[in-house]
């Protein structure tokens, strides 16, 4: 698979069949993508817990209300007790990655205190987990008509109420993704 051919800063949607309980109905953002596999992050299935609960099992001293009442994520079945924060660029953090000139994964603690205290990234998302796929399986996968690949967008990711993601995701290529049909695809 060339370079150009990888995922990296794509949403990948759910197709209506795929009835795997972790990933049904979802939109992942891909942060990285290449030929040893793939991780993602879902971006539509918030948890009962909001972030302030983070702040305080991190002994974190929070002081914006905003950030205090934020919901968290689920972002996959992988590693569900560690914290990715997807955002925009904005500071310096111990341990990111720079998906695009637009998004920045990371996983290091000074990000959530800046955020607690209304200095992080103007926009962000906190998720628990993520989701993660070996070497040729989210192709394989794809190929088989569980995904269908969309262009990344910082509306869906941050703006896009939570419940209206996974069909929004679809709508900017123009799909009615309740309107597909198992057969429809990449086939």
């Amino acid at each position: 698979m060339k370079e150009s051919n990888y995922l990296n800063n794509q949403f990948i949607i759910a197709m209506p069949s795929l009835a795997d309980p972790n990933f049904s109905h979802t939109v992942t953002y891909l942060c990285q993508h290449s030929k040893e596999g793939a991780l993602g992050i879902v971006i539509n299935r918030p948890t009962t817990m909001k972030l302030g609960e983070i702040f305080s099992q991190m002994d974190i001293a929070a002081t914006s209300d905003s950030a205090r009442v934020a919901p968290v994520f689920s972002g996959g079945p992988v590693q569900q007790d560690r914290g990715f924060v997807l955002h925009t660029p904005a500071g310096a953090w111990a341990a990111s990655l720079s998906i695009s000139d637009a998004i920045t994964l990371t996983t290091s603690r000074d990000v959530l205190e800046a955020i607690a205290l209304g200095q992080g990234p103007d926009h962000y998302l906190v998720a628990l987990g993520y989701a993660g796929w070996g070497e040729g399986q989210l192709e394989k996968e794809i190929m088989d008509n569980a995904w269908l690949n969309t262009p990344f967008g910082q509306q869906i990711l941050f703006d896009t109420p939570i419940n209206l993601r996974w069909n929004a995701a679809a709508n900017q290529i123009g799909i009615d993704i309740n309107r597909l049909t198992t057969p429809a695809g990449h086939g």
